[in-house]
């Protein structure tokens, strides 16, 4: 096989097999060690956006790349659905509206492009959901910033020690931080939290199980 230097690459079936049972190897060890550190907090965060759906607030959420994506996720489970039928519950992902991201980036700055959301949004009682794996994305900073000073709570998903945010929450907040400092697996354990997260927040309006 032809590299990008035109020289010749041999990549075995063996090697290749290896690295992806690696991977998964090495994401089931992080997502189990996560389990008995994050269950706590994860019911925490289930509990704190549970009582806001039901007192009429709502649900922003951010973060950059994957964590955009996974932003976009959670709001998608909770207006759509997630395992059962039920009526849409009010999420915005603040990573959507490129002209909002794009017009703040280029008139104020970057770091402002979901700060300005929040406090657009943003009402007291509402719920800010904020991704960073690094725990030290500035504008995540500045969202959560924004979103204390307008009475918000907030629910940090972090990894690598909590970073930054992990200094800047209160005790009424909710920090979910992964205990694992390679991105990709934190990244992993984040979807199985907003999982768990959307599968409570269903069994808290409906009780039971879906299969029941």
């Amino acid at each position: 096989m032809s590299g990008p230097q035109g020289g010749c690459t041999i990549i075995t079936h063996t090697m290749t097999n290896q690295r992806i049972l690696q991977h998964f190897h090495e994401s089931a060890e992080t997502k189990i060690q996560s389990a008995t550190v994050l269950a706590q907090p994860i019911a925490q965060a289930i509990e704190l956006m549970f009582s806001a759906l039901s007192n009429g607030n709502k649900i922003l959420a951010c973060g950059n790349g994957g964590s955009a994506a996974d932003s976009q996720h959670f709001a998608a489970e909770l207006v759509g659905r997630f395992e059962r039928e039920r009526f849409p519950l009010p999420a915005i992902a603040l990573t959507t509206d490129s002209s909002i991201l794009t017009a703040v980036a280029n008139d104020y700055s970057y770091r402002e492009i979901f700060s300005k959301q929040v406090q657009a949004f943003g009402q007291a009682g509402d719920v800010l959901l904020a991704i960073s794996t690094s725990g030290n994305s500035a504008n995540v900073m500045a969202a959560i910033e924004a979103a204390l000073e307008r009475e918000m709570r907030v629910v940090a998903l972090t990894g690598k020690g909590g970073g930054a945010i992990g200094k800047m929450l209160t005790d009424a907040d909710v920090h979910i931080c992964v205990p694992a400092d390679r991105t990709a697996r934190i990244q992993e354990v984040h979807l199985v939290t907003i999982h768990c997260i959307c599968d409570g927040i269903d069994v808290a309006l409906f009780g039971g199980d879906v299969n029941e």
